[in-house]
């Protein structure tokens, strides 16, 4: 039912998520990213507050394989149920998949990330995810998590349609650079790669609007930086 991937990039340390699945408004329950931080997903029979726990555990110190293991002792019973995804502001990153995940699972770890998936049409779909995400080092974050999320479709993605997705980055400021979302429709990750397209030359303006306007482009028509 979903595909995920999070990461971090060496250069800037920025953290982030990207998410797919055939539930709607999947990026609203399972992505989280905390500057500084962490990136983190709660997914399969999901339970939202395992991806804050996980930020906030991290945020005291916590490396990604040691806050994960906290939760999933936390969880009991219930952790069979959950699939998770951590990495850590060092690029350490840690999977847990439950006895009782949905389907075909499976997770993969790479450099500075870690990616996951459960109803999957191959088990080798994180794996593609992880491997395309190394691949592009130079890129900008949210670039490299987005084509990871492509290429898990090329590797066959989910067993049943991709309905929504999404794409999360956090970099120094408390807010994110980049929460980009498709809740539903036929085609959400190309939908989400034409919005990081419209996005993406905007966005360095709207943080320095937001810490000093001075400095910022004029406003002009509605679209423009």
């Amino acid at each position: 039912m979903t595909i995920s991937i999070a990461g971090r990039c060496a250069r800037t340390r920025m953290l982030g998520v990207a998410i797919a699945s055939s539930s709607p408004c999947v990026a609203a329950r399972c992505a989280f990213a905390r500057a500084g931080v962490g990136a983190a997903l709660s997914q399969n029979v999901t339970d939202p507050r395992l991806g804050q726990r996980a930020l906030d555990l991290m945020q005291q110190g916590f490396a990604a394989s040691a806050a994960l293991k906290q939760i999933v002792a936390a969880a009991g019973a219930y952790g069979a149920y959950r699939q998770l995804v951590l990495v850590d502001v060092n690029g350490g990153a840690a999977l847990h998949t439950g006895g009782k995940a949905l389907g075909k699972n499976a997770g993969a770890q790479g450099m500075d990330c870690a990616a996951a998936g459960n109803l999957l049409a191959d088990t080798g779909v994180p794996k593609a995810m992880a491997a395309a995400f190394a691949a592009r080092p130079k890129l900008h974050l949210a670039e490299r998590l987005l084509l990871a999320l492509q290429e898990g479709l090329i590797a066959g993605g989910e067993a049943g349609p991709v309905k929504s997705a999404g794409l999360l980055v956090v970099d120094k400021q408390p807010w994110p650079l980049v929460d980009l979302r498709v809740d539903w429709d036929d085609a959400p990750v190309s939908r989400l790669a034409e919005l990081w397209a419209l996005y993406q030359p905007q966005m360095n303006d709207y943080v320095t609007r937001a810490l000093d306007p001075s400095a910022a482009p004029a406003f002009g028509v509605p679209g423009d930086p």
